[in-house]
């Protein structure tokens, strides 16, 4: 039996599920997640190899109308540049909102050349399932050339079946990674995005979108891996909220990064994590290539 690979992008509007739908196809977290719009900054890719097949998944930047900054471009830049070359593209959406965003991204998936699935995310929460059926033709009836699938990423519904038919649009094609590998970043970069969710997911509301990571030290003595971080912020104001009252908030951040540090490295970790002012960094492409947003 000859084998299948290639690349499948996983595309869509801030918000919308794509980084969790990643982690569930993978069976493994390797794609950070938070309630926050616009938490995923650059494309991962996920590679995902059962029997003679391997897909590999690549998540994207939610794609925005709105680009007040030049994160906010770069993250643009890296979602349309996921387009390019692959086999296969996921057009990611809410079961009952839609919204403009969407329709910016509708229109790059209605001009891709890859075979294309809709895929209708969150259908757990639909009560009414006539409602869906609706739905279901309404979106027939836009995306034509598109094939269909409504999914619960959080709860793994209908998965099986998104595989399915995932598998049924690759080529015929030797394998890329090896069989082992789940992704093509290093530990460096795993690690900084793991003390970023835990700023999203702890801060909420409170933490600005200007806020970067970066690995100063990764080293292996005796068994432990030394991590020292460097949070970059814009303002002396977000420091402040960042660290919190005698440093709780950013010890707190430390510990719960750590965990899940010791899990993707399989080591004990020791974690070191400073916070800078970087000002104004996130609107200077300068600033933005010097802390790693480069991959475009």
């Amino acid at each position: 039996m000859s084998r299948q690979c290639g690349y499948v992008a996983i595309i869509g509007r801030p918000n919308v599920g794509k980084s969790t739908l990643l982690n569930a196809l993978l069976g493994q977290k390797i794609s950070i997640t938070s309630k926050k719009p616009q938490t995923t900054r650059h494309k991962l890719l996920g590679i995902k190899t059962e029997g003679e097949c391997q897909i590999l998944f690549v998540d994207t930047p939610g794609i925005h109308r709105h680009e007040p900054k030049a994160i906010n471009r770069y993250m643009n830049r890296s979602a349309r540049s996921a387009l390019r070359d692959v086999d296969v593209v996921l057009f990611l959406v809410d079961r009952q909102k839609w919204i403009e965003d969407d329709d910016l991204v509708a229109e790059l998936f209605n001009n891709t050349r890859a075979s294309k699935i809709l895929v209708i995310n969150k259908i757990d929460l639909m009560q009414d399932k006539s409602k869906l059926l609706l739905m279901l033709q309404k979106m027939q009836e836009r995306f034509p050339e598109a094939a269909m699938v409504p999914v619960s990423a959080v709860k793994k519904d209908n998965l099986d079946e998104l595989e399915k038919l995932i598998k049924t649009m690759l080529p015929e094609s030797p394998f890329y990674f090896g069989e082992d590998e789940v992704t093509d970043r290093s530990e460096r970069f795993l690690i900084a995005e793991i003390v970023r969710e835990k700023l999203m997911r702890q801060l909420g509301d409170e933490l600005p979108y200007a806020v970067s990571i970066q690995i100063e030290r990764f080293e292996k003595k005796a068994g432990v891996i030394h991590i020292d971080t460097t949070i970059f912020v814009e303002k002396e104001g977000q420091k402040r909220i960042l660290i919190g009252k005698s440093g709780e908030k950013l010890k707190r951040v430390g510990t719960d990064a750590r965990k899940d540090m010791e899990v993707v490295l399989d080591s004990k970790v020791m974690l070191n994590t400073w916070v800078k002012v970087k000002s104004g960094w996130s609107d200077d492409e300068r600033a933005i290539k010097s802390l790693g947003y480069d991959d475009v």
